[in-house]
């Protein structure tokens, strides 16, 4: 713990530079406009910052994509308030009381609490990044490949039972769909091509980086343009700083919801928008004022905001010790690492021990910046919401397709940009949840390695798959997610049956 806090410390000096801080004001800020433009996401904003700062050192480009990740959650909260349509998925939540206290005049005191909310419980999620983080690494250690094939089943699931809460069927398709992805291209081992059919570009496999960007960038242009255009802010009523006393008033609410948002982020595939759904439900279901949920409650906005925020950090651990995302902004993140030579995963404590405090002072300076530029700038930055979906959809188009292309300069990554962008666009017109579908792809090549390799180490036995404590306890949370799922599944099946044989009885 003292050896952590010396880090820590050391991380938060060496980064008080005039450089560093320009970068965390800057990208901050760029991460609150783009989590403000409903149709941009965290996700989206990610994937382009990270091919444009492909050239940057390590150090810098995980800063900017840190303070960028902390600045989109939090801006969301912007046009979830004022528009009523969250400016990101983990805003969902924000808009049940922001939109009705903007409606009543205190549209200012809303966007102050959801600052307050949203640093809050950032520095909650980044306590647990430094205090959790070094202790999953070190027990990490004892994983082998057996334990790490489980574990990427495990966040394939899970995702997919809980982004689809309703039909959990749709979140494992999604999630099983992206592994199939992921093995197309030559294997880990013996770099066999797979599903390569002669084609010499399919042999290197799809990128990571233009799925991504397809599938959170194109798809979302196409989703804004069926979706009809907003109607711009006019203006903000109110201060926007919260007075400390009607924010403390609610700390039961902030410390339990920044443990829960911080909990949910850690759980792969999920994320932020979780961590404030389930944040709402029980801040509700305990609240003493029930009946205002929905209405214009207070307490409800602290604890959408704090609870996705916290999220955030508590996505980022699983990134740093287990190299597995907990969400879909941090996949692009762990992505991020690998280009730029860093190495996440349980050896990262021996590797490089001071890495994971150097990221907690970033997300440390990222929530100090949210908290200043929603303070002070707030009205200003709602500028950002008159910008029209016709002018910006071409300029977010151009960067996708520069994107795509820049990190291995192959053409073939921009098709597969525009493949996966009409894929996630049809896919999410049928309900089916991405975050499974990406997170299936990141784990589908930890998933493949490990398996065969287990296999190898066990002579082709798979005993040691089952028998092992850690992998015995993983397979059957597994099982146990299945068949917590299982009465969703059947009706999933169930509707899908229906639907196929009223489109024979249609054609016969």
């Amino acid at each position: 713990m003292l050896d952590g806090l010396g880090y820590f410390a050391t991380a938060l000096v060496d980064l008080f530079t005039p450089g560093t801080i320009f970068n965390v004001a800057w990208a901050t800020l760029l991460g609150i406009a783009v989590g403000m433009l409903p149709g941009l996401t965290a996700t989206l904003g990610l994937a382009l910052l990270t091919t444009l700062t492909f050239k940057l050192a390590a150090g810098d480009a995980v800063l900017i994509l840190v303070s960028t990740y902390v600045g989109a959650i939090y801006g969301g909260s912007r046009s979830a308030i004022l528009l009523n349509i969250p400016g990101t998925p983990a805003n969902a939540a924000t808009s049940l009381d922001g939109f009705p206290l903007a409606r009543s005049g205190r549209a200012g005191e809303a966007m102050g609490i959801a600052t307050a909310g949203s640093f809050l419980g950032t520095l909650v999620g980044m306590l647990a990044l430094a205090i959790f983080a070094p202790l999953l690494a070190e027990a990490a250690l004892g994983f082998q490949s057996y334990e790490f094939f489980w574990l990427a089943v495990f966040g394939v699931v899970i995702s997919g039972r809980l982004t689809g809460m309703d039909d959990p069927l749709k979140g494992w398709i999604a999630g099983f769909l992206g592994l199939l992805v992921a093995m197309v291209g030559q294997e880990g081992i013996y770099a066999y091509a797979r599903f390569s059919y002669g084609s010499t570009d399919l042999a290197g496999g799809f990128g990571l980086l233009p799925v991504l960007v397809g599938v959170f960038g194109f798809a979302e242009i196409l989703w804004v343009m069926k979706n009809p255009a907003y109607e711009s802010v006019k203006n903000a009523a109110g201060s926007v700083i919260p007075r400390i006393g009607k924010v403390l008033k609610h700390w039961v609410t902030i410390i339990r919801s920044g443990v829960i948002g911080t909990f949910m982020g850690l759980v792969p595939g999920v994320g932020e928008d979780m961590g404030a759904w389930v944040s709402y439900a029980v801040a509700r279901n305990t609240s003493k004022h029930k009946e205002e949920y929905g209405k214009g409650s207070v307490e409800g906005l602290m604890s959408a905001e704090t609870g996705n925020s916290a999220a955030v950090p508590g996505a980022i651990i699983p990134v740093l010790t287990l190299a597995i995302p907990g969400s879909a902004p941090a996949a692009v993140l762990l992505a991020a690492l690998f280009i730029h030579g860093v190495r996440p995963g349980p050896l990262i404590m021996i590797e490089n021990p001071s890495f994971i405090f150097e990221v907690t002072a970033m997300i440390f300076y990222a929530s100090v910046a949210i908290l200043t530029f929603g303070l002070l700038l707030t009205k200003p930055m709602l500028l950002v919401l008159r910008v029209s979906h016709i002018r910006l959809m071409p300029v977010i188009f151009v960067l996708c397709t520069i994107g795509a292309f820049a990190i291995a300069s192959r053409v073939f990554d921009v098709w597969v940009m525009l493949g996966f962008g009409v894929l996630g666009f049809g896919l999410r017109l049928l309900g089916f949840p991405m975050a499974p579908l990406v997170l299936g792809v990141v784990l589908g090549p930890i998933l493949d390695v490990n398996l065969r390799r287990g296999l190898v180490l066990s002579d082709g036995s798979l005993e040691p798959f089952f028998t092992r404590p850690i992998s015995l306890v993983l397979w059957v949370l597994i099982l146990f997610t299945f068949m917590l799922g299982s009465a969703a599944f059947g009706k999933g099946l169930k509707r899908m049956g229906d639907r196929l044989l009223g489109r024979r009885r249609e054609r016969s």
